[in-house]
């Protein structure tokens, strides 16, 4: 009889343990989270900036895109257009256009992703810079970085 009562106290005990809030929580391993900005710049060189695209992926690590903003230049301060439906992918496609006169040209910060991290792997991402255009729509040579 003191066995089954002594079973039936330690069956308890574990029982209250795992069922407290301090305690039995603590067993499930929350991962590492961190949100980092990333700074999307284009190079025009000379020529002046009026419309883009590009796309933006992870190929490594776990990240969740939480927020988009605009650029440096007062042509693109706004948030730049994209698509909400390939933000479940871990990508994003963004474009923006400006049809006015006073438009960026040189090294210009176009964009800013707000990205959540979710765990320890450092991501890795691609970016692919689909489309550059000058103010009459035709396309010119430009380079895309992260910082």
């Amino acid at each position: 009889m003191k066995k089954y009562m002594l079973i039936s106290m330690v069956i308890t005990s574990l029982i209250i343990a795992l069922l407290h809030p301090q305690v039995g929580l603590a067993l499930i391993v929350q991962p590492n989270v961190r949100f980092v900005p990333l700074h999307i710049i284009i190079d025009s060189g000379d020529q002046a900036l009026a419309a883009y695209q590009f796309e933006l992926k992870a190929t490594a690590g776990q990240i969740k895109i939480v927020g988009v903003e605009g650029g440096e230049h007062h042509a693109f301060k706004e948030p730049p257009y994209y698509d909400p439906a390939a933000l479940a992918n871990d990508r994003i496609i963004i474009a923006a256009f400006n049809t006015g006169s006073d438009l960026p040209t040189g090294r210009t910060r176009i964009a800013t992703i707000h990205l959540q991290i979710i765990g320890d792997i450092e991501p890795e991402y691609e970016l692919e810079l689909t489309v550059v255009a000058d103010a009459d729509g035709k396309e010119i040579p430009a380079k895309i970085n992260i910082e």
